[in-house]
């Protein structure tokens, strides 16, 4: 049976201890699926000083991203993260032999900033892609991404009343926990097709 490795990043604010990556991590794993997490280095060194610091620039995130890939064995191995984590997952896939990725919460653009877009390398992007997204995401809501040129090897799924975290409203027909129950379920049928085209 072929092993499947999922490396999930965490976003910019919080390390992959956090309740989101560590849910995420739990929730993906299968018999077939293992999830590795790690930290960034600039998450590293806020750990051990306690003070906090930016996120490195985006050349160091690729290149320990790429690292941290290249220490991975699996038969199929996936990548992604939570906002900036995901982002730089897509910056890296078409350069490194992945099968997939999957961006949760991606950062279409700064909150409030609509013309900043974080977009021009998903219009050619070579790695199929799933980005699950909060329809109430400040980084970019649905009338925003479907003014975007993305690649067809993207698919976008929509969790409703979502926000960039994927939790939800008192009133929203969905509890933030259904969310993302949700989007995990949405993330391991992904990996799951990437596996059925693996052996195809």
């Amino acid at each position: 049976m072929k092993q499947i490795a999922l490396i999930l990043a965490h976003g910019a604010g919080a390390d992959s201890q956090s309740e989101f990556v560590q849910y995420m991590q739990r929730e993906i794993a299968d018999d077939l699926i293992k999830v590795i997490t790690f930290d960034f280095p600039y998450m590293i060194r806020r750990q051990q000083t306690g003070k906090k610091s930016p996120p490195d620039r985006m050349p160091t995130l690729i290149e320990c991203y790429k690292k941290q890939i290249e220490a991975v064995t699996g038969d199929i191995i996936i990548i992604g993260g939570k906002s900036m984590g995901g982002r730089v997952a897509t910056m890296v896939a078409d350069d490194m032999p992945v099968d997939g990725v999957i961006a949760m919460g991606y950062p279409f653009h700064p909150p409030g900033k609509p013309e900043k877009t974080r977009t021009e390398h998903l219009a050619d992007l070579k790695t199929p892609c799933l980005i699950l997204q909060g329809t109430r995401d400040p980084f970019g809501k649905p009338d925003d991404v479907a003014s975007y040129s993305l690649s067809k090897q993207i698919e976008v799924q929509w969790l409703e009343d979502g926000n960039h975290s994927f939790e939800t409203l008192k009133r929203s027909t969905i509890t933030t926990e259904q969310s993302w129950e949700l989007a995990a379920a949405q993330a391991r049928h992904f990996i799951h097709k990437r596996l059925k085209a693996n052996n195809s």
